[in-house]
């Protein structure tokens, strides 16, 4: 499982799926959110715009992302 850090929280969804280049644009992170194939916490996620904390788990397309808050 990658570690994500966020130095701020909360990010919303579809700019994690972008920034730690799952996917190639923010168009397609929304796309593939819209689509139900992004879980948050084990539960299929198609809201873009989900605020996402420390201590949540990302799941797509096989990889599994934990979020932490830098510094903790």
């Amino acid at each position: 499982m990658k570690t994500v850090e966020l130095t701020i929280e909360p990010v919303e969804l579809y700019k994690i799926l972008k920034f730690e280049g799952l996917v190639g644009s923010g168009g397609e992170a929304k796309a593939v959110i819209d689509q139900g194939l992004v879980a948050v916490n084990g539960q299929v996620e198609i809201r873009r715009r989900k605020k996402i904390r420390t201590g949540d788990v990302i799941e797509f397309n096989g990889d599994k992302i934990s979020v932490v808050l830098a510094g903790t």
